[in-house]
């Protein structure tokens, strides 16, 4: 679908809440451009050589609390999923509908990696392809969060108070402190794997709120004001770490697994767009902008997969004609790595303008209608959410050794399966 026919039918505000859709694609661009920034790689004689900015400059690492924005894509997804949620509907089919959007650009993305990965191991070898295979999915763990999550999106359009709100997040954030707890007493980051379902409920959360109006704005400005002093404290005085993103030099993640430190940024970040969702939906109501936002959330998938790829042609072209951004000690290396980024934005722009359209262009059979009921549409919901358990198996593991493909064919075989309870019933 061409960008003009994309923009034009993207919905109006009237249809949607263009604060949301503002949420989605500023943080998007946010990511991406911080994945640019974060990135130190060159080439010697040694082959490739790949740290992090904020490993080499650890002072930088408070900047991480306005650069990890990924709770307003969780807050968004809630969002959009209350908007578009009817009491009644069947709830494994109303997820499945909500996958086959998110998936499709997803199963172009892993035939590619696919094809890819088999090229290097015959040209390079296996050890190369291995290597290329644990980068090329690592940012799908996002996808396989979110399949979950949404799942419980009609659930909590039972709220139907402020109190019922403040209760749910009061819960989620014990239950964070409880599973650091226990992970901190045991001293492995496995044992705290239930805090990615228990921390990014919470922006879903307070999304579905949002969408049902039981937050004012001014009592989620002052939320976000409270909670923030309070991760100020937990910061200064906890066993946390100060970065909210991973370093390569931290010896407690706060995201992998998340952390209550990271539960109460998602909690204020999620109260701050609630109080400023008004001047956003002003600001994107100026043709313009709303034209900029509608093109950008078409095709933010394409964004989303195809920007660590574009980083790494931006970088190693860099690299080819001297370049590099690598030494963060060298004289000029603010202005190459400010290069990096216009270079990465234009190759993202021409990846952008090809390869969208993959979102938009209908799978045969994947896309078939939706209209299970009853038990097929529980055991495709359940799939759907099985199929995202594989995904962000496989963005830890990657695309390597038996346990990655063996997760890459979990996640085919869960969707597949959920595709065929999805069908209608035969008559």
């Amino acid at each position: 679908m061409p960008l003009s026919e994309l923009t034009a039918a993207t919905p109006t505000a009237r249809q949607r809440d263009r604060a949301v859709d503002v949420a989605r694609i500023g943080a998007l661009l946010v990511v991406m451009f911080g994945h640019c920034a974060l990135l130190l790689a060159t080439i010697d004689s040694g082959g490739v050589r790949i740290s992090n900015l904020l490993g080499a400059l650890p002072a930088l690492a408070p900047v991480t609390w306005v650069v990890q924005v990924m709770p307003l894509f969780f807050l968004a997804g809630g969002a959009a999923g209350a908007y578009g949620w009817h009491a009644g509907s069947p709830w494994g089919s109303w997820l499945f509908t909500r996958a086959q959007r998110l998936c499709r650009p997803v199963f172009w993305y892993l035939a590619f990696w696919t094809v890819a990965l088999l090229v290097t191991r015959l040209v390079l070898g296996a050890e190369s392809a291995d290597a290329l295979g644990r980068e090329s999915v690592a940012l799908l763990w996002f996808l396989g969060v979110y399949l979950v999550v949404l799942a419980f999106v009609p659930a909590l359009t039972h709220m139907r108070t402020w109190r019922s709100v403040a209760v749910v997040l009061v819960a989620l954030l014990s239950a964070t402190a409880v599973i650091d707890a226990i992970r901190f007493a045991v001293g492995t980051p496995e044992a705290g794997l239930a805090n990615f379902l228990v921390v990014w409920l919470i922006p879903v959360v307070i999304g579905v709120a949002y969408a049902r109006r039981l937050i004012g704005p001014r009592i989620a400005l002052g939320l976000a004001v409270a909670v923030f002093a309070a991760q100020l404290v937990l910061a200064a005085t906890g066993p946390y770490e100060v970065a909210l993103v991973v370093t390569g030099a931290e010896h407690t993640s706060n995201v992998t697994p998340p952390t209550l430190m990271l539960a109460l940024h998602c909690t204020w970040m999620s109260f701050l767009f609630v109080a400023a969702a008004g001047l956003l939906n002003r600001w994107a109501a100026r043709p313009r902008v709303w034209r900029a936002v509608a093109a950008g959330n078409g095709g933010a998938m394409t964004l989303y997969l195809w920007h660590i790829p574009a980083i790494a042609i931006a970088t190693f072209s860099l690299h080819a004609v001297g370049l590099d951004a690598y030494n963060v000690h060298a004289a000029g290396f603010g202005w190459l790595l400010a290069l990096r980024e216009l270079v990465f934005g234009v190759v993202m722009a021409v990846l952008f303008r090809l390869l969208s359209p993959l979102e938009h262009r209908r799978l045969p059979g994947w896309d078939a209608p939706v209209r299970a009921a009853g038990a097929r549409s529980t055991a495709a919901g359940a799939l759907i959410c099985l199929a995202g358990v594989a995904v962000v198996a496989l963005a830890k593991s990657g695309l390597a050794g038996v346990a990655g493909w063996t997760m890459l064919g979990c996640f085919v075989a869960a969707a597949v399966a959920a595709r065929v309870c999805a069908a209608p019933p035969k008559a």
